[in-house]
C-alpha cells in the first residue's frame, strides 16, 4: 500500500506541480510573447490560429493550471488525472510530429530543436500509467 502511494505521488505531484507552475508563469503573457507560442502551438494544431494571441494564452495558461490542478488534486481519481495530463500531453507531441524541424529526417528522432517537446513523450507515459493503473486516488 505505502509503494502505491509513493508511486502516485511520483506520477501525479511532481508533473502536477511542474504544469500548473507553467501555467501560472503565462498568467498576463504578453501579446508578442503569446503570438510566438501560439505560433509554435499553431504547427500542431492548426485551429489555434483562428485565435487572438492573448485570447491564445488565457486559454493556455488557464488549461496548464487546470491539468496541474487535476494532479495535484487527491480527490481527482487517477483515470481522470491521466486523461487531462494525456491530452495535453498529445497536443504537445502534436506539435513534435508535425514540424518537421522538430525531428531528424526520419520523422521520430528528435532535432536540437526537437528535444524540448520529445522529453513531453515522458508525460505520456505518465498518463497511460495512471489510466492503465486504475481510479485509485493519491494518498
Amino acid at each position: 500500500m505505502a509503494f502505491n502511494a509513493i508511486a502516485n505521488i511520483a506520477l501525479r505531484g511532481i508533473p502536477g506541480a511542474f504544469i500548473l507552475n507553467s501555467g501560472i508563469s503565462k498568467i498576463g503573457m504578453d501579446e508578442e510573447t503569446a503570438g510566438y507560442v501560439q505560433a509554435e502551438a499553431e504547427k500542431g494544431i492548426p485551429q489555434l490560429g483562428s485565435l487572438e494571441p492573448t485570447q491564445f494564452a488565457k486559454l493556455l495558461s488557464y488549461g496548464e493550471i487546470g491539468v496541474g490542478a487535476a494532479l495535484l488534486a487527491p480527490f481527482v481519481p487517477n483515470r481522470l488525472a491521466g486523461l487531462a495530463l494525456g491530452g495535453f500531453s498529445a497536443g504537445l507531441l502534436s506539435i513534435y510530429f508535425r514540424d518537421p524541424a522538430k525531428t531528424t529526417d526520419d520523422g521520430v528522432r528528435p532535432s536540437g530543436e526537437g528535444t524540448s517537446l520529445a522529453k513531453d513523450s515522458w508525460m505520456m507515459a505518465i498518463a497511460i500509467a495512471l489510466i492503465a493503473g486504475g481510479s485509485r486516488k493519491k494518498g
